[in-house]
């Protein structure tokens, strides 16, 4: 699957975003309220939200405030719906709710020493506005090229991380074959042995 380097960039962006989520996070019912239960936040503050831009790249961020935290932790539920979407259309719906509500504007540019390529904000967008346009376009590109069950969740029982299968045969189970592939095999081996000898 041939994927265009700024759809590859926004995949990486929205995956680290829905990962910023606590693990085992309950269902909440205002986005603003402080997340409880779980792992960590990733998002716990303004900090946080500065330091996940600036990692990001995401140019024009300006000013961060407790409303533009609460709003990109609205977005972060919102394409965490996409990753457990049933299906194409269920996906497609969440993805184009997400975008139109973003008030996307498609524009190429070539700032900050990048060729040109596409922003699907506005140049004053807020930041969640610009995460729900340029990540939930890059969705809309696997979803539109019939791939939308490569958005996947980790299986180690303990995880639970998004992540996008770009393997070739779409066979990838994990969020990283180094971390969580490789201790479940390690655990795997450990029982076969223990019941061989046993």
């Amino acid at each position: 699957m041939l994927i265009p380097h700024d759809t590859r960039i926004a995949l990486d962006t929205v995956v680290d975003l829905v990962n910023t989520a606590p693990e085992n996070e309950p269902p909440r019912d205002d986005p603003s309220d402080r997340l409880a239960g779980g792992s960590e936040d990733g998002l716990a503050d303004i900090a946080a939200l500065y330091a996940f831009a600036e990692r990001h790249l995401i140019s024009g961020v300006g000013t961060l405030g407790e409303k533009d935290l609460a709003a990109v932790r609205d977005v972060r539920a919102r394409f965490a719906e996409v990753f457990a979407a049933d299906d194409p259309r269920t996906a497609a719906d969440l993805v184009n709710r997400l975008v139109a509500a973003a008030g996307t504007t498609p524009q190429l540019t070539d700032h900050d020493g990048y060729d040109w390529h596409v922003h699907y904000f506005a140049p004053d967008a807020s930041i969640a506005d610009h995460l729900a346009a340029d990540c939930g376009m890059a969705l809309a590109f696997i979803i539109v090229a019939g791939e939308q069950e490569r958005l996947r969740r980790c299986e180690a029982p303990d995880c639970g991380h998004a992540f996008v299968d770009l393997s070739r045969n779409r066979s990838r189970r994990y969020c990283s074959s180094r971390t969580c592939g490789n201790r479940l095999h390690v655990a795997a081996y450990r029982a076969r042995r223990k019941e061989a000898a046993g």
